[in-house]
């Protein structure tokens, strides 16, 4: 049996790394000199480039424009995103792009992803819910509205709270899970600028420095056209974003363990390199360990989707994006945390990522329920 990688998912990681290999770390001041957001917008020159490039569309139907792909391709181009820190909504836009052509309906998905496909569209997701605690559609609520002519189930009214929504003041459409009456989810997608009042958009500053958002939402109204109903939607579209950030994570992993090596194989103390000593070996054999780990764990979330296995990636990816880059500063010693030295940069974005879509100890709370919950042998 080939577990290689297909000749097109091959191809997009080969030109994600082509246009993120421009990308410089320090474009941006320091999340740990600037006292709140680090930009006001996320990168729309790198967002051109990848649009260029034809990465945008990666997940996007061949008939609406894209090149078709599955969550593993969308996970490759990811781990290179992740090894410069690129400040753009690529799994955000990437996951809504799989979640819609899966689960849209066909109006909506010929309005949005040839555009999303063409780079015009930049989307993000409410995924953290009111506190980043919960399912994120338990912070809002839906109900039907009726039209001038009193019909009813014409469109929803949406009320309640979603906490650190990426770039949300900023991207061009906003998915936001909710849930209606009877306990059943569904994803609307919104469109902050043209929505009629009730949307406000607070800022926020994320751990990495990025600007986020607290969304607020007031009686606002969404068509039917802007909503997927399909129950099963919501739970798939978070499956993809957490695989996608333990995509990410790796690829900042992976990224921290070669500027370690690198560092430690260089500086010599009493005459020999840092790196000869035992105790720094195994520090680092010990996170090679993590590195592959992720990985593994990964590709099985992202072939499957399974939510068992997007639970095991995630409990790896955070705790081993941590313990990366925390044997990083300490191998590193005073360099590690010199703001002229990337390093801090990927301790800020490690803990982020760690923390996003559910941290390990949430994962393993929801792996343990998804044991318990199967039926004995």
């Amino acid at each position: 049996m080939d577990f290689g990688f297909s000749e097109e998912q091959e191809a997009a990681r080969e030109a994600a790394k082509g246009v993120f290999a421009h990308v410089a770390v320090d474009a941006v001041p320091s999340p740990a000199l600037s006292p709140g957001a680090v930009a006001d917008d996320f990168d729309r020159d790198l967002w051109g480039r990848l649009a260029q490039a034809d990465l945008l569309g990666l997940t996007v139907p061949a008939r609406h424009g894209g090149a078709g792909l599955d969550a593993v391709a969308l996970c490759l181009v990811l781990r290179e995103a992740g090894r410069v820190l690129a400040r753009v909504p690529l799994v955000e836009t990437g996951a809504a792009a799989l979640t819609l052509a899966e689960y849209g309906g066909e109006e909506l998905c010929a309005r949005l992803l040839p555009r999303i496909a063409r780079g015009e569209l930049a989307l993000t997701v409410a995924g953290q819910g009111a506190s980043g605690h919960e399912r994120p559609e338990l912070a809002v609520s839906a109900r039907p509205f009726s039209d001038e002519e009193g019909e009813e189930g014409r469109g929803w009214v949406l009320e309640g709270v979603q906490t650190a929504v990426p770039w949300g003041r900023t991207a061009d459409l906003i998915v936001v899970p909710a849930h209606t009456a009877d306990g059943r989810p569904l994803l609307a997608v919104l469109a902050p600028g043209a929505t009629s009042g009730g949307v406000t958009l607070d800022e926020q500053a994320s751990t990495n420095g990025e600007p986020y958002a607290r969304l607020r939402l007031d009686a606002v109204r969404v068509t039917a056209d802007d909503v997927i109903e399909d129950a099963a939607a919501p739970a798939h579209l978070q499956r993809l974003l957490t695989t996608g950030t333990c995509a990410l994570a790796l690829g900042l992993g992976s990224k921290v363990l070669e500027m370690t090596s690198a560092y430690v194989s260089g500086r010599e103390q009493f005459g020999f390199p840092v790196a000869t000593f035992q105790a720094v070996a195994v520090q680092s054999a010990d996170r090679y360990i993590d590195l592959r780990a992720m990985e593994a764990t990964l590709w099985q979330a992202a072939w499957r989707l399974d939510p068992a296995e997007v639970a095991v990636a995630k409990m790896w990816a955070s705790d081993g994006v941590r313990r990366l880059v925390q044997t990083a500063q300490h191998l590193h010693g005073g360099m590690g945390a010199d703001t002229d030295y990337p390093l801090h940069r990927f301790h800020a974005w490690a803990k982020q990522w760690e923390l996003s879509y559910g941290s390990a100890a949430a994962h393993e709370e929801a792996l343990g329920e998804l044991l318990a919950a199967q039926e004995p042998a």
